[in-house]
């Protein structure tokens, strides 16, 4: 599949318009995160962030964010 895609300014910054097929294909919709990652070849992929490591670390993060005091003590 070879989509064109447009580039428009949003506020300061610049989005990328997905057209509809793009979306179903992703299986993504408005709000969800995407992650856009450098190829192997030069190129550039863009994937549902639906990484079970990606999530398990923003977890792990929350808690060690949530019991800070708690983890800085038993690291004395």
């Amino acid at each position: 599949m070879v989509l064109e895609l447009k580039l428009r300014k949003v506020g300061n910054s610049v989005g990328l318009v997905l057209p509809k097929e793009a979306l179903a294909h992703l299986k993504a919709d408005e709000g969800d995160t995407l992650v856009f990652s450098e190829s192997p070849d030069g190129g550039y992929r863009v994937t549902p962030n639906n990484d079970p490591f990606a999530q398990q670390m923003a977890m792990a993060e929350g808690i060690a964010q949530r019991y800070r005091n708690a983890l800085r003590e038993l690291a004395k």
